[in-house]
């Protein structure tokens, strides 16, 4: 992750963070509490008048787009060769031009450290993510364990697309830097939003990591256990007296509940 202050060079304050997440290539914008709709970049008033100064990527991409070279334009490839450059990269140019842009007094520079309030909002944001048959399960980097049924979920922005569409539900991963939860790399929520909306679990993303550890068990656990050939266990199988939880063709996993029985 790399990260720079957005500095209003006229009025001699930062107005936020901007983050790029080099694998995903994702950019988020972290405005500074102290702004309101009148000092803020424009192209984010909106989210501001609503309380949100943690923009979603695809805006904080556009604002990013707004102040450098576009792909199309004409003499792209003449300009990237004058700068050495192999492919057409936002950050690069970022970089090169500083963000400077003839519509305001903002410029992008490569910050030190990342602000209190960048790393205060960010234990909100998510370290992984269950999608189960009713509900999300989020895990986040406070150590918390939320639960958002999917009713809540698709009231939020964007949401709505998730109704009744299992396969869409499915792709449903961490985005970049645990910001959102992405489903099929083009519907976000962010995470912030399913901090809020989830009920609160009286666990730990550590309970449940202890629980895999002790109680998931592969197929030469499962044999040692038993004190049977892996041919006795594919009879187990076939005659539904157990029931693997995953599938694999290099090994099934086991509930050690399961096979005590």
């Amino acid at each position: 992750m790399k990260y720079y202050d957005i500095f209003d060079s006229e009025n001699g304050y930062s107005t936020g963070t901007l983050l790029y997440f080099e694998r995903e290539k994702a950019f988020i914008v972290e405005l500074d509490d102290g702004l309101d709709e009148w000092t803020a970049p424009l192209l984010f008033t909106a989210y501001v008048k609503r309380g949100i100064f943690t923009i979603p990527r695809d805006v904080s991409l556009a604002w990013v787009r707004e102040r450098i070279i576009p792909s199309n334009r004409q003499n792209i490839n003449q300009i990237l060769k004058n700068h050495k450059l192999k492919e057409y990269d936002e950050i690069k140019f970022l970089e090169i031009s500083e963000g400077k842009c003839s519509q305001d007094s903002l410029i992008v520079k490569k910050a030190e450290v990342l602000p209190e309030y960048v790393k205060k909002r960010m234990l909100h944001n998510l370290s992984d993510v269950v999608i189960s048959d009713d509900s999300l399960l989020g895990f986040f980097k406070d150590d918390t364990v939320r639960k958002v049924p999917f009713e809540k979920l698709y009231l939020m922005d964007g949401a709505e697309k998730l109704k009744n569409n299992s396969q869409l539900l499915e792709s449903g991963r961490v985005g970049a830097g645990g910001y959102y939860v992405t489903f099929n790399n083009s519907i976000d929520i962010p995470a912030a939003g399913l901090y809020k909306a989830g009920t609160k679990l009286p666990l730990k993303k550590s309970d449940f990591l202890n629980f895999v550890r002790k109680n998931i068990l592969d197929t030469s656990e499962v044999c040692g256990m038993l004190e049977c050939s892996r041919q006795n266990l594919a009879y187990m199988l076939n005659k539904d007296i157990l029931k693997p939880i995953k599938e694999d063709v290099k090994g099934n996993l086991y509930l050690k509940g399961d096979v005590l029985l």
